[in-house]
């Protein structure tokens, strides 16, 4: 049985919701859940490598996060607009969320950054609402003949989610970034690999571990409640992800070694998840390069993860409903009530939890 969203409910205490990274981040704690006999433990990740096994390979997904936030004024009137770029539909053209909405008619145009604070290099953009999309995002089209990437860093901000409730800071640019962040098109950190330190994956690939690298471009809607009665009508948004012959090849030859695939997040799983093929010798995964809806509920069989590095997720979000799919819900919402029991720190800049 699926179940309903208020099954993947908790309590948690609002204090217990990290407002600041650990200040290193291999410090963070870590919660083991093993699925085999429900047992937990309670370590520190800088231990993650007393769980892996030589020839184990790590799965990390390589996307990074732009300043996406964008503060800007409406042409001629001079009224604050806040845009969080969602994905780029076009060159020059992108899909946002805009607040406020109701004064974001297709034809308004706005100026993002100047010689403020917020742009302190005086740079400026000008954008045009050329579409007003279904989903209520709007499409802007932004006049510069440069990609809007390069002048991101200039005149945008972290997009912090919403329940770190300060303003982005300048070490949020370099912490709510992984340390091997590559590709840019997220607008939320893959955050289960926040924890990593070039020493803690220098000291994995020491002991034999594997690394197979992937994109999944996160977007917004990785924060986004379910709020459907019945969890098969819920549309979660499509994200792009590509799945390069070289990491497909690492799975599969960790697969026919009889090692295990350990999926650093969520969006490694969606992915690897939503490029698994049935051939000739059993399951695995192909290269690929496309977009993913996929949506893991219980009951899902995992055909691609035998083991899940992750933090701690939101209340009945699409992402605990995973987790409860890959550990069992009974056991999850028991090891969260013991993360809170604990005093750990939830949700982006928290702890983590490896269930294998």
């Amino acid at each position: 049985m699926r179940g309903r969203p208020e099954d993947y409910d908790y309590e948690l205490p609002r204090e217990l919701i990290a407002q600041y990274p650990s200040p290193r981040r291999s410090d963070a704690r870590l919660l083991v859940v093993r699925r085999s006999d429900g047992t937990i433990e309670h370590r520190h990740f800088f231990d993650i490598g007393e769980y892996l096994d030589p020839g184990d390979v790590l799965v990390i997904n390589e996307t990074k996060v732009i300043a996406a936030r964008l503060v800007g004024r409406r042409l001629p009137t001079g009224g604050t607009v806040e845009v969080l770029l969602v994905v780029e539909s076009r060159p020059g053209v992108w899909d946002a969320l805009v607040r406020p909405g109701r004064k974001m008619a297709v034809g308004t145009r706005v100026v993002f950054g100047d010689a403020s604070a917020s742009a302190p290099s005086g740079k400026s953009v000008v954008a045009e609402v050329v579409e007003r999309l279904p989903s209520g995002l709007r499409r802007l089209r932004f006049e510069t003949t440069v990609p809007l990437l390069t002048l991101l860093d200039e005149i945008g901000a972290v997009p912090l989610p919403p329940y770190i409730r300060r303003p982005p800071e300048e070490d949020d640019r370099q912490r709510y970034q992984t340390v091997y962040a590559r590709v840019p098109g997220a607008v939320a950190a893959p955050t289960a690999g926040l924890h990593f330190t070039e020493t803690v994956l220098s000291g994995l690939a020491s002991q034999g571990v594997d690394v197979a690298k992937i994109v999944l471009h996160v977007g917004p809607g990785t924060f986004r409640p379910v709020r459907c009665d019945d969890l098969a009508e819920h549309k979660i948004e499509p994200e792009y992800y590509e799945i390069g012959d070289e990491a497909a090849a690492a799975l599969e030859r960790t697969r026919e070694n009889g090692k295990r695939i350990v999926a650093v997040g969520t969006t490694v799983v969606r992915a690897l998840e939503s490029a698994v093929r049935a051939g000739e010798r059993g399951w695995s995964v192909r290269a690929h390069a496309g977009w993913t809806d996929l949506f893991i509920y219980p009951p899902y069989r995992f055909r691609a993860v035998d083991a899940l590095l992750t933090n701690f997720h939101l209340p009945r979000t699409t992402l605990l409903m995973l987790v409860a799919a890959f550990a069992g819900r009974d056991l999850v919402l028991r090891a969260y009530a013991e993360a809170v029991r604990l005093r750990y720190r939830f949700y982006s800049y928290g702890d983590a939890m490896l269930v294998s």
